[in-house]
């Protein structure tokens, strides 16, 4: 049984990713400090080596965090490849950015990033992958693996474009365009 300050430190562990995991999602990893995570957590930014070793310790942890979260999103969890579409090429998707899928999110930092980073955001993509292979309809012909690819380039393309311009019409028709095509190439 954890002793009491064990458990604090371990809630506080906790929190901290937890705040980590949204921002960096919503800022991008170098858009917010760790002065500010800790500031948003209740504590001292000398508290943070208490908890972690370095900061990309700390991406890690709030990577595998977010990757969690998505385990249980809405995005996950639709039973037909169409909505499953629809879903992440949605507006709601696209304005929360903070509980949103972080492969969208997190590509060009990512590709920035150290080896350990990078390696808990391809697990991620892998899981969503096969997902994607899981929901391919029968009738499709060739390889599911490629369809998945393309189809998951295209979310993070088409995510990633809707979110950068200023133009509401232009990014809703993004959304709609990308997730219209895309269910037409894959039959229902």
């Amino acid at each position: 049984m954890m002793g009491r300050s064990q458990e604090e430190k371990a809630q506080s562990r906790h929190r901290i990713v937890a705040i980590a995991s949204r921002r960096f999602r919503e800022l991008g990893l170098g858009g917010i400090s760790i002065a500010d995570i800790m500031k948003e957590a209740g504590m001292t930014v000398g508290g943070f080596y208490r908890h972690f070793e370095s900061r990309d310790e700390l991406v890690c942890e709030a990577m595998a965090a977010a990757c969690q979260e998505m385990e249980d999103s809405v995005l996950t969890k639709q039973p037909t490849l169409k909505l499953s579409i629809q879903t992440y090429l949605s507006e709601t998707h696209r304005d929360e950015i903070s509980s949103g899928c972080l492969v969208s999110s997190l590509v060009n930092d990512t590709a920035r990033s150290t080896d350990d980073v990078r390696k808990v955001y391809a697990e991620r993509l892998e899981a969503s992958l096969r997902l994607l292979e899981s929901q391919m309809p029968d009738a499709c012909e060739g390889e599911f693996r490629e369809k998945a690819i393309l189809i998951y380039s295209a979310y993070v393309g088409a995510l990633g474009l809707s979110r950068a311009v200023p133009d509401s019409e232009l990014s809703r028709q993004i959304l709609d365009v990308v997730a219209s095509q895309l269910i037409s190439l894959f039959p229902v």
